[in-house]
């Protein structure tokens, strides 16, 4: 039985108003918080967390979307454990902007193959208002080679639970820690 506990920096990106933080907040508490205020440069959580019998440290970066604090953003994803890549079904504009923010992961870390990331497209519960629909997320995926695509509500907690846990499980797989 392994006693040890592995910790993991996982970085949030996205453009603002996105639901990064909320995703997190759900994450972590388990509560939607309706009135989040506006993430300036970067804010870090952390949850311990079991996956396959292996204990974890899971360390949250949540990053500030707007342009001004992207500068920034080199000296913190240096060394990355995984990243998860956000934007909202209801505005197509977030999901043209996150080849910004892919470039700039990659460009400052160890190579994807160890670092997994994901795309995840939020605010699902807003069904009636979707500009991005799932095939286009998941074609996107596949050309910047994310291991996976979910779609989520933090409102409702849809797979909010899943896009953490399968990102440790993905980081874990590379790092031949479990198979």
């Amino acid at each position: 039985m392994n006693s040890k506990t592995y910790r993991f920096k996982v970085c949030v990106f996205g453009d603002g108003g996105v639901g990064k933080t909320t995703l997190v907040k759900r994450y972590l508490t388990g509560v939607f918080e309706e009135e989040i205020k506006m993430t300036f440069g970067v804010d870090f959580f952390a949850k311990r967390l079991e996956v396959e019998g292996i204990p974890c440290l899971l360390q949250v970066w949540d990053f500030a979307g707007e342009r001004e604090f992207r500068c920034m953003l080199p000296s913190f994803v240096t060394d990355s454990s995984g990243g998860i890549f956000m934007f909202d079904i209801s505005r197509y504009s977030t999901i043209k902007n996150l080849v910004e923010w892919v470039d700039i992961f990659n460009e400052n870390n160890i190579p994807t193959r160890y670092s997994p990331v994901m795309l995840v497209g939020g605010k699902s519960d807003l069904e009636e208002k979707r500009t991005i629909f799932p095939k286009e997320g998941e074609k996107l995926a596949e050309k910047h080679k994310f291991f996976r695509y979910l779609e989520c509500s933090s409102k409702t907690g849809e797979n909010v639970e899943e896009i953490f846990t399968s990102l440790v499980r993905e980081i874990l797989v590379r790092r031949q820690i479990i198979e």
